[in-house]
């Protein structure tokens, strides 16, 4: 019998919280899922830099919480061990979801990686290019930008004009009329003044190369341009060819939309160099046919105990549930219900330690917190839309961008890749609304 902290437990139950792979404390609390995924995601992706012998440009997506930064920092970690050095950097840090163009992105690249490369591997890289492009910036833009001679790439000037630009519309519109005419020079000079002189060194060192890991793209609006394209089919599609040009090996997280987008096969051949981009589905709760997933649950099982638990075996945890929940039971409704969706699961967590109190969770903490996660949903839903919920349910399908804008971003729905190939289904919290 060992007693349950209901703080330390709400903490690790933090729905939005990353794990990263390389902490130890993170490392606990991982639970793979691709068995049941029926994707090896990770091992693929890996694999597909490993073995490449030119740079290679990777393309991954899939729902808002679904476990995708959790992935790309498992994916970090596991290059490293095959001797690569990593740069992973979460692009919204740096750019307004909302208003972004090709230059925008590439000159925060500019910045994370040579920063990235002094900090973690002592490599400073002096340049001309840059010293003068950041000259030519704060003239155009009549922003003062400290120049000192031979300065580095890792340019206090780039870190101050991305935050600004970031801040401020009015300078991120006026830089990027600057810059947006110069892209395939700033292009050549990432490639020619960071990334080659970058590769050639760490490869002096015995590394295998440079992967660039750019996280957070895929929640870039999809708000319509003037010119009838969303801005994700301008950025991935139009300009995708660009940002394909960068001469090291790439992972691009991309938005989920783009799958179901007319522009798909465009999208994969500009930017993904013809390969298919991965995506990473829900963790099943049911099969196609109604009837319950064995494993998924159990592996959401242990989602939830590991962080009661985490030195535990997976058996052990087993053998302790009732000292979490009043019964087993309680937790398999909650993995169901979350239809496999690891930060709603999380959520749910969170709500259950909040309305028990103390442990183990019982039966009316559960039901309260699913009934308000019902009503929070079901507020939100058009007599169009239940429509669209009534023919998935039946068809486990969902055709087009729309549908998709409406129904998956929204999180009614989540896609599913299991043994039974790829489908659809409503989310449980739904599921009596639409039977």
């Amino acid at each position: 019998m060992v007693s349950i902290n209901p703080r330390i437990l709400f903490q690790a139950c933090n729905p939005v919280k990353t794990l990263n792979y390389r902490n130890a404390v993170d490392r606990q609390y991982y639970i793979d899922f691709s068995d049941v995924r029926s994707i090896e995601l990770v091992s693929e992706l890996a694999q597909s830099i490993e073995w490449a012998d030119a740079p290679t440009c990777q393309l991954f997506t899939g729902h808002i919480g679904c476990g995708k930064s959790t992935e790309l920092l498992r994916l970090k970690a596991t290059l490293e061990d095959q001797g690569f050095h990593v740069v992973y950097f979460e692009s919204s840090e740096m750019l307004d979801m909302a208003d972004v163009d090709v230059s925008d992105i590439l000159l925060a690249i500019a910045h994370q990686v040579s920063t990235n490369l002094k900090k973690e591997a002592k490599i400073s890289l002096r340049t001309g290019y840059f010293k003068n492009l950041m000259q030519e910036c704060a003239n155009f833009l009549h922003t003062p930008i400290e120049i000192k001679p031979e300065m580095e790439v890792d340019l206090w000037g780039i870190g101050k004009l991305t935050a600004e630009a970031k801040a401020s519309p009015t300078l991120r519109s006026k830089l990027r009329q600057y810059l947006e005419p110069q892209t395939k020079s700033l292009l050549t000079g990432i490639n020619e003044e960071i990334l080659q002189p970058a590769i050639a060194t760490l490869q002096k060192r015995g590394k295998q190369g440079l992967v660039i890991i750019l996280d957070n793209l895929d929640r870039i609006d999809d708000r319509t341009l003037d010119s009838g394209k969303t801005l994700q089919e301008y950025l991935f599609v139009s300009r995708g060819e660009q940002l394909g040009k960068l001469e090291c090996h790439m992972v691009y997280t991309i938005p989920l939309a783009l799958m179901f987008s007319n522009e798909q096969m465009a999208l994969k051949n500009r930017l993904g160099r013809g390969s298919n981009p991965f995506v990473l589905p829900m963790v099943p709760v049911r099969d196609r046919d109604g009837r319950s997933h064995a494993e998924g649950i159990q592996q959401l099982r242990q989602l939830v105990l590991s962080r009661a638990f985490p030195t535990w075996s997976p058996d052990d945890r087993e053998l302790a549930v009732g000292q979490l929940f009043a019964s087993s039971g309680l937790l398999d409704r909650l993995c169901q219900m979350s239809g496999g969706h690891v930060r709603n699961l999380l959520g749910f967590m969170v709500s259950c330690i909040r309305k028990s109190k103390t442990f183990p969770i019982n039966e009316e903490s559960v039901n309260r917190t699913l009934q308000e996660a019902k009503d929070d949903l079901v507020g939100t839903i058009t007599a169009d839309e239940w429509e669209l919920l009534r023919k998935v349910a039946q068809t486990k399908s969902v055709a087009g961008e729309g549908e998709h804008k409406i129904l998956l971003r929204s999180l009614f729905v989540f896609e599913y890749r299991t043994e039974e190939g790829r489908w659809f289904d409503v989310n449980p919290l739904l599921a009596d609304y639409v039977s």
